[in-house]
């Protein structure tokens, strides 16, 4: 074929009957791994929920082109399998996307499953319709999904496994969907995951977040991972070798295993500690698992510690007791850190398989043990007793309400705990870094409403001293204290937060109704129509969080209403500079892309923002978070007021955009041929020297003639730090730098700093 010739492509053949034998096996796993779980008539309810679903999605296709109905099967396949659910939580799971994608109803599967099945599925079906500008879809489905969370836990923990195997599948998906889906993922239901305590799956979600936004860094550490698993395994077996000898002696049935922290886990610590991968020690955890009956495991697991600790020197300061005080998600373990004869920390973990059981299928494994008496599970109940309280009180319906009830729903889910007292001796489990009002909230809103003082361990503290493991805390009140702004710095319990923001909203609610009127009538008067949209627009505008917010700073005097004036003038500047492309009633990401390619016309890359190309055309600015530079990895948010914003995939404020607002980001490429600056931040650490700040700027000026905006050098004891901020042409360039600094005499480290 002449090589200038259009090339036509097959379309890909498919066998029905090929697919069809497919579906049918994958049907009868999945019956083999609920078989253990079933009773009477659940396998004709399981073949009947398989029917429907298999039928209502019949002419459904994956992004990746397999039959649709292969996601429904594998999501009841890792609900029964890895999650440990039965026969309700198989059927809503094969189930969970007919209502959404077909004309069946909720009402259709109450009369044909049940009413609990039907629950489940309202509960996981998304909210459609038109959503206000400025509101979050994302949010609200994720509010809406817990709101049945204090009903039924099964909804959340079907969405986990709908959520893995959706992450599993990334591949087949659009670069911009896989960065929505994965910041969506590591925002909120990786640490759902863990505070459900599946570990497991947490640890699959994160690794798979890595893998689809940071691809090299993950690829080069699973590399790494890969050739020093001989080396990893032949210290692993000199180090447990003399304890299984005792353990042995000791009668007591065990496994012992070693196994690597998670590449998620790892990535993490090496990007805390500025360490290159060679100099991470405690790259994986030696776990010792006791077949022992339940009376005789915590003496079984000390005896276990006591082995361990005989042969290897123990680090005082990390001994974990999980198994005399369970965390808040069921998991009991006791966890220390030894010396290794090498000179290498080792992490090492013991627990029953009773407990081991509960650490890898978390809420649902505690369901198995509940009738035992166990403090498993405890603390997950009244973790979601505290949800449902939160749920009642967060937003009562205000949609603007949806993300800030997510931001605080997900500050206390990776959390760790304090454990304190009452003055009658009963226990309290708290978020690590709680205060004296936090735990007066904790007993008792009117009580934590009155707290003007506290008294820990005898002596008189203040509201925001912070808590300590075995604390004694006896709360001071006082009819006069009312709840105070101020109270919400130092607080960190979602509980806490809720009820200080329901009191002061109960306190202020005249503030809001005064600046509500005052807007309305100095918009009257600007003949401005007070729509949602322009209400919207002004809260984006002086930067406050919410409308009601925006009300009470208007009614409190915090903002001049005069200054809406000035609002009105930079409004309609902005609209005549962008007549050929009005951002400002943009709805979406989707309808920004369709005004792209009436621009780019046919290219293949036509629904994408080319950075440097369309600057005349599109009102778009580089973020100054994260400064992203040419060769970044980015993605454009469409913001309410100031056009697209270009961030960095990696910015410190991705995941949060993403996870809410989805909707509002579209696909951005540098493709300038034009040689640009960017202005990009340096951070340099190593031994101070004479001459050294000359060398580091000789590198910058002279050899690669680059300019520099400013340069701080700060040094203390021989050790110094710089921050120099440069203008670089792209990536390439930066790293060309970086790799020359890194060279000269004296200098330690060389890292990219954002903002």
């Amino acid at each position: 074929m002449n090589a200038t010739e259009p090339r036509t492509v097959a379309e890909p053949v498919i066998d029905l009957e090929l697919e069809r034998q497919e579906i049918l096996k994958r049907y009868r796993r999945l019956l083999r791994a609920a078989k253990p779980l079933l009773k009477d008539n659940d396998a004709k309810l399981i073949k009947k929920a398989f029917n429907t679903s298999a039928e209502a999605h019949k002419d459904m296709r994956r992004r990746s082109g397999e039959p649709y109905i292969y996601h429904p099967i594998a999501v009841a396949q890792i609900a029964a399998e890895e999650i440990g659910l039965g026969t309700t939580s198989i059927v809503a799971a094969l189930l969970h996307d007919v209502v959404e994608d077909t004309d069946t109803t909720i009402a259709d599967i109450d009369r044909a499953f049940g009413p609990k099945v039907a629950k489940i599925i309202d509960g996981l079906t998304k909210i459609s319709g038109i959503f206000e500008y400025g509101t979050s879809q994302q949010a609200e489905n994720f509010r809406k999904m817990l709101l049945t969370l204090s009903d039924d836990v099964r909804v959340i923990l079907i969405k986990l496994a709908d959520r893995l195997h959706n992450m599993r599948t990334l591949d087949s998906m659009p670069r911009d969907k896989q960065l929505k889906i994965a910041s969506e993922t590591i925002y909120i239901y990786a640490p759902l995951a863990h505070r459900l305590g599946l570990y497991a799956i947490k640890s699959e979600l994160e690794d798979l977040y890595l893998k689809h936004v940071e691809p090299d860094a993950y690829r080069d550490i699973a590399k790494k991972l890969r050739e020093t698993r001989l080396s990893r395994d032949r210290f692993i077996g000199r180090f447990i070798e003399p304890i299984e000898q005792d353990l042995a002696e000791t009668g007591i049935q065990y496994i012992v295993k070693g196994r690597p922290k998670s590449i998620y886990s790892i990535w993490t610590k090496l990007d805390k500690s500025k360490k290159p991968f060679e100099e991470i020690y405690d790259l994986f955890a030696i776990r010792i698992i006791l077949n022992v009956p339940l009376e005789e495991e915590k003496a079984a697991c000390w005896r276990a510690y006591s082995i361990v600790t005989d042969h290897y020197k123990p680090n005082p300061d990390r001994l974990k007791d999980w198994i005399s005080s369970p965390r808040t998600n069921g998991y009991e373990s006791l966890h220390t850190t030894v010396m290794s004869k090498s000179g290498q920390w080792v992490e090492v973990q013991i627990r029953s398989e009773r407990m081991n059981e509960i650490a890898e299928k978390g809420y649902a494994a505690h369901w198995k043990y509940k009738g035992n008496d166990t403090q498993t599970g405890a603390g997950i109940e009244s973790w979601i007793s505290q949800v449902r309280d939160m749920i009642e009180s967060a937003g009562k319906g205000d949609k603007k309400a949806a993300i800030e009830f997510v931001d605080d729903f997900r500050s206390n889910l990776y959390s760790e705990e304090v454990f304190v007292f009452t003055p009658k001796g009963d226990l309290k489990v708290l978020q690590r870094g709680a205060t004296a009002l936090d735990f007066a909230f904790d007993i008792h809103t009117q009580i934590g409403a009155r707290c003007m003082a506290a008294k820990v361990n005898n002596t008189l503290v203040p509201l925001s001293h912070v808590l300590q493991n075995g604390d004694q805390v006896e709360v001071i009140t006082s009819n006069r204290q009312k709840p105070s702004e101020d109270w919400l710095r130092f607080v960190v319990t979602s509980k806490a937060k809720t009820k200080i923001k329901d009191l002061i909203k109960e306190d202020n609610k005249r503030f809001v109704t005064d600046g509500r009127e005052l807007v309305a009538k100095k918009l009257r008067v600007l003949r401005m129509e007070m729509t949602n949209e322009v209400i919207n627009q002004l809260r984006a505008y002086f930067g406050s969080k919410t409308t009601d917010d925006f009300f009470y700073r208007i009614g409190k005097g915090h903002i001049d209403v005069q200054e809406l004036k000035k609002f009105k003038s930079d409004k309609e500047a902005k609209e005549n500079r962008a007549n050929k492309l009005n951002t400002d009633t943009i709805p979406d990401g989707k309808t920004f892309e369709k005004e792209l390619k009436k621009i780019h016309g046919e290219r293949a890359d036509a629904d994408m923002l080319l950075i440097g190309e369309d600057m005349d055309k599109i009102d778009y600015t580089l973020s100054k978070c994260c400064n992203p530079i040419s060769g970044d990895d980015v993605f454009g948010f469409v913001t309410i007021n100031d056009g697209i914003k270009i961030h960095r995939v990696t910015c410190p404020n991705a995941v949060e955009l993403m996870s809410n607002h989805g909707n509002r980001i579209i696909k951005a490429k540098w493709t300038s041929q034009k040689e640009l600056a960017f202005l990009a931040g340096l951070r340099i650490t190593g031994t101070d020297r004479v001459g050294l700040v000359n060398d580091v700027t000789r590198v910058i000026s002279n050899e690669l003639h680059i300019n520099m905006r400013s340069v701080t050098i700060d040094s203390t004891d021989g050790i110094f730090e710089g921050n120099i901020r440069l203008y670089v042409h792209d990536t390439g360039h930066l790293e060309t730098l970086m790799h020359k600094l890194e060279r000269v005499p004296g200098v330690f480290d060389v890292t990219r700093f954002d903002s």
